[in-house]
């Protein structure tokens, strides 16, 4: 659990995904039309994936993946991430942890 907490604060902004997940695929797309260049990390891709997974779940990912940080904290998956950026809430969150700069 200690590395998925290590690797939830190298950057501002992090995501949690696998490979062949279309709805983190789009996550990752919106952050990126919002300028933040988020630290990836497709868990499929770890010999320890599996170990990484539960450790989300730990963490309170649920469902797991995507698994959104931000500023080092859990914001939530598809569905929270939306609701932030349609209210508004999202680009701000960024700016705030410096993910973004306008």
């Amino acid at each position: 659990m200690e590395s998925v907490r290590g690797l939830a604060s190298e950057k501002a902004a992090v995501i949690f995904t696998k490979s062949s997940c279309c709805i983190c695929h789009s996550v990752k797309s919106l952050f990126y039309e919002l300028g933040a260049s988020p630290a990836i990390h497709e868990i499929d891709r770890y010999s320890n994936g599996r170990d990484m997974e539960s450790a989300l779940r730990q963490l309170g990912c649920n469902p797991s993946f995507p698994a959104v940080f931000i500023g080092g904290k859990y914001v939530g998956s598809s569905k929270d991430i939306i609701s932030l950026h349609v209210d508004g809430s999202l680009k701000q969150m960024l700016k705030d942890a410096r993910a973004i700069w306008f």
